[in-house]
């Protein structure tokens, strides 16, 4: 059905995801929301502070918010790149007659200098601040202050540019059922000192408080998170959903959300979206999607790394009305018997042209940068059998992005050309995967990191036929690695898994967290998964080391002359086939670059600085052998 009938039909569907609550009437203040949703943040909106408050909560108060008055900057959290200085101070509710203005100050040769003022935004009690002419060089101790007596302290990290090793803290899934502190984990990643923190969704899972949970979590984490650069990207659970396809910002009125789009009004999705993601680099494309939702993909550069930050549940396309349904849910696959080109349908969108788009663009700059990651919710596949229980065997989930087929292959196809890596959470189990697209092992590798606590729909990789796939990986101690199909028919290579043992036990129910390390100078990352409660031991499998040139795994059958650069020492390289199609864009090495294709043709090469733009070659052709191909000379011109 079209896209219009689709529509109506499914807002007559009889389900409801909010309900106006009888008897409340108050101020535009008090409902931020509308009065059809009165419940929303209503724990930290209208008089909070009143026990009970005033309109009915959904969920049972999270924490007290009333906190000692010099303690309502709870946290902060911030990055920086190319001069600009990024920072969101999170506040508790105010009373009224409470300023409504923080200060941002910074202490340079011993003394404290304001350098920022910025107003507290209602409805979230966030404040933010943008600084230009940044020094990113210089490690400079920060506070935020509200009134004379509260501030949070923190550190603005020096960009780690001539450290050969980029450590990331790969993080996600912090379940809402098991309350306090997240001391252990806090501790460990202390002592592995990541340079980046990545929050990949599912911060909280208090669906429709948001900034009481929100707090819940930055209390948790706030002493790993005020020195260092932190990424935060909202998931379903953040934004009040079970699973989400966000449909470029439509109305979801599927319990499930199956149809796509988001179940609340675009002011609590922003709101969401402005406390975990305000302090992102400024999206790259900031025109908003339907309803006014905002959007924030972007990218950030930390020590000579190069993120780009995607946005992988906004645009998807929902299931419902879209594709046969073919299990007891419309995201759930349990047919044997069905075709999974079935559902790999012309139109339906994973990325969205603007994001693909972004990565285009993303590709060929390279300024200040000898590696790229790719940052997401979710993975492109589904690297999961069992879901929730034991005994809940799925054969495919369409709330991964190994849906829809096509489009995950030419999202995986954008990250290979630059041999990136991807890291992301969402899953509820750690696994690290080499992906495939044509061909098992030619897409690029990917790190899955466990939920930080895992008592929410755990999940388990566990081949019905209990056998190794082809090509396991040697003397492993996990029985199911290599080569497999997912219940969608994409290829990957399971490389290592981390199934819980038991739920009952917090220690053994595969929770913890993952550490990715990106080796500049040998492009090598290293893997490494933890524990919760860790006291530095890994799970089974882990760490795993790989080249980083191999996220490109295809098989080269044929040469192009090696290039032999005169004016740059490490140029970026791109190869053009003869319909127009990017082969691959890299920062090399050195000088001297070989250039395998694999397919025979005439090819462009482009050749520049920090972009493939200083000087092109065409009608190059391809030889059997490098050794046949020969070299050839490139002189750039001085950048």
């Amino acid at each position: 059905m079209d896209q219009v009938t689709r529509r109506t039909f499914l807002k007559a569907v009889p389900v409801a995801v909010g309900m106006p609550l009888p008897g409340w009437q108050g101020t535009a203040t008090d409902l931020p929301f509308g009065a059809d949703h009165a419940y929303l943040d209503a724990q930290a909106t209208g008089t909070w502070w009143v026990q009970p408050t005033p309109r009915v909560s959904r969920i049972r108060q999270i924490l007290d918010l009333d906190v000692p008055r010099d303690q309502v900057v709870a946290f902060a959290l911030y990055t920086h790149d190319n001069g600009v200085l990024k920072l969101t101070a999170q506040l508790f509710p105010l009373r009224p007659g409470e300023a409504r203005e923080v200060r941002l100050e910074v202490q340079r040769q011993g003394a404290w200098r304001e350098i920022a003022r910025s107003p507290i935004v209602y409805p979230g009690w966030s404040a933010h601040f943008r600084v230009t002419g940044w020094n990113g060089a210089e490690t400079v101790p920060y506070r935020v202050r509200h009134g004379d007596r509260a501030e949070f302290t923190g550190t603005i990290r020096r960009d780690p540019i001539d450290r050969d090793a980029v450590v990331v803290a790969n993080l996600s899934c912090n379940s809402a059922r098991t309350k306090g502190p997240r001391a252990e984990m806090v501790t460990h990643l202390q002592r592995l000192d990541p340079d980046l923190l990545f929050f990949a969704g599912d911060q909280t899972y208090h669906h429709t408080e948001h900034t009481a949970g929100w707090l819940e979590f930055g209390l948790q984490f706030r002493d790993i998170i005020r020195d260092r650069p932190t990424i935060c990207i909202p998931d379903d659970h953040d934004v009040g959903h079970p699973n989400i396809w966000g449909e470029s910002g439509e109305h979801s009125v599927h319990s499930g959300g199956a149809d796509g789009g988001y179940f609340y009004p675009a002011a609590y999705v922003n709101m969401v979206q402005r406390q975990q993601s305000w302090h992102l680099p400024d999206a790259v494309d900031a025109t908003p999607v339907r309803h006014g939702i905002t959007v924030y993909f972007t990218r950030l550069r930390v020590g000579g790394v190069d993120f780009a930050i995607l946005e992988d549940r906004k645009f998807k396309t929902g299931p419902l009305g879209t594709i046969p349904q073919l299990g007891p849910r419309p995201d759930h696959i349990n047919d044997p018997r069905y075709d999974p080109a079935s559902i790999d349908l012309p139109n339906l969108e994973l990325l969205g042209a603007r994001q693909m788009a972004f990565l285009r663009t993303w590709s060929e700059d390279w300024t200040g940068v000898t590696m790229k990651v790719v940052l997401s919710q979710t993975a492109f596949c589904g690297a999961v059998h069992l879901h929730g229980t034991r005994d809940n065997r799925l054969l495919a989930d369409l709330d991964c992005n190994g849906w829809p087929q096509s489009q995950r292959n030419a999202t995986l196809r954008a990250i290979r050309r630059v041999c990136a890596t991807h890291l992301c959470g969402d899953q509820h189990l750690a696994v690290t995967i080499k992906h495939g697209i044509d061909a098992f092992g030619d897409g690029p590798y990917a790190f899955t990191s466990p939920a930080l606590v895992n008592t929410i729909y755990a999940r388990w990789w566990h081949p019905q036929d209990e056998k190794p796939g082809a090509n396991p990986v040697a003397g492993s101690s996990l029985p199911w690695t290599g080569d497999y199909l997912d219940g969608l028919g994409n290829r990957l290579t399971m490389l290592a898994y981390a199934n819980p043992d038991d739920l009952e036990n917090e220690r053994r129910r595969g929770d913890g967290f993952g550490i990715a390390r990106f080796a500049k100078e040998a492009d090598r990352v290293t893997f490494e998964c933890y524990p919760r409660f860790s006291q530095g031991e890994q799970y089974p499998g882990w760490p795993i080391t790989v080249d980083g040139a191999a996220n490109d795994g295809r098989t080269p059958v044929a040469w192009l002359p090696t290039l032999v650069v005169t004016g740059a020492a490490r140029p970026v390289v791109q190869v053009v086939a003869a319909d127009g199609e990017v082969v691959y864009t890299h920062r090399a090495r050195g000088p001297h670059v070989a250039l395998p294709v694999f397919a025979a043709g005439t090819y462009t090469i482009r050749v520049g600085h920090d972009r493939p733009d200083g000087v092109t070659v065409t009608g190059v052709s391809a030889a059997a052998s490098e050794a046949e191909a020969g070299a050839r000379a490139v002189t750039l011109p001085r950048a």
